[in-house]
C-alpha cells in the first residue's frame, strides 16, 4: 500500500511507468492536435491510434486520480477556506485536461478509460493517513510535480515546435499548481535550477 506519495512510490512511479511505457513519451502528431483542438493540424499528420490511445489512457487514468485527490482532500475538512477555492479551482484544470484527454481517445476510435471508484483511489493514495491541511497539501504537491515531469517528458519528441508548445502548455498548468501548493505551505522554492522534466 502507498503511504502519503514520495517520488519513489505511488503516482509519480506512476507516471515514470507513463513516460516509459509510451518508447520515450511520444504521441502522435495526431494525437497532440487533437488534444488541443486543431482537427486541421491533425488530419495533416500520420497517426497511430492504437498505441496514442493506450499512451492517452495512461494520462487519462493520471488525470482521474488527480481529480479524486482533490475530491479527498476538499471532503476531508482539513482545507482552510482559501485553500478550499484553490484545490477546486485545480481540481477543475485537472477536469478539462481529462475532459480533453476523453474527446481526443473517442476521435482517435478508442474507449476512454473508466474511473475508479473513490474508494480504491483513497486507498491508493493512503488517504487515512491525511490528518491536517499540509497533509493534504503535500500530497496534491507531488502528484503536480510528477504531472509536470511526465508532460514535460513528451517535449523532445515533437519536430512540430507548435505540438511541442501545446506540451509545455500542459506541463505548465502543473507546474502552476506545484508552485501554488509549495507557496501555500511556505515551503522554500527548489534551490537548483531545471527542477522539473529530469
Amino acid at each position: 500500500m502507498t503511504k502519503l506519495i514520495t517520488p519513489e512510490t505511488g503516482i509519480v512511479a506512476d507516471r515514470r511507468k507513463f513516460l516509459r511505457s509510451t518508447g520515450a513519451a511520444t504521441l502522435s502528431a495526431t494525437a497532440v492536435a487533437l488534444i488541443v483542438g486543431c482537427e486541421s493540424m491533425a488530419q495533416g499528420t500520420m497517426a497511430t491510434p492504437s498505441s496514442d490511445v493506450a499512451t492517452l489512457n495512461v494520462a487519462l487514468g493520471l488525470e482521474h486520480e488527480a481529480i479524486m485527490a482533490y475530491q479527498l482532500g476538499a471532503e476531508s475538512k482539513l482545507l482552510q477556506p482559501a485553500v478550499l477555492q484553490t484545490a477546486v479551482l485545480f481540481q477543475d484544470h485537472h477536469k478539462q485536461h481529462r475532459d480533453a484527454l476523453v474527446a481526443t481517445i473517442r476521435r482517435l476510435g478508442g474507449t476512454p478509460v473508466a474511473e475508479k471508484s473513490k474508494d480504491e483511489y483513497a486507498r491508493a493514495l493512503n488517504a487515512g493517513s491525511l490528518k491536517s491541511q499540509a497533509d493534504v497539501l503535500h500530497l496534491a504537491q507531488r502528484l503536480e510535480k510528477g504531472a509536470a515531469n511526465a508532460y514535460l517528458g513528451v517535449i523532445p519528441s515533437f519536430g512540430d515546435r507548435g505540438l511541442a508548445q501545446v506540451a509545455g502548455r500542459l506541463a505548465a498548468d502543473e507546474t502552476m499548481h506545484y508552485t501554488a501548493l509549495t507557496s501555500a505551505m511556505a515551503e522554500m522554492l527548489p534551490q537548483k535550477a531545471l527542477t522539473f522534466g529530469a
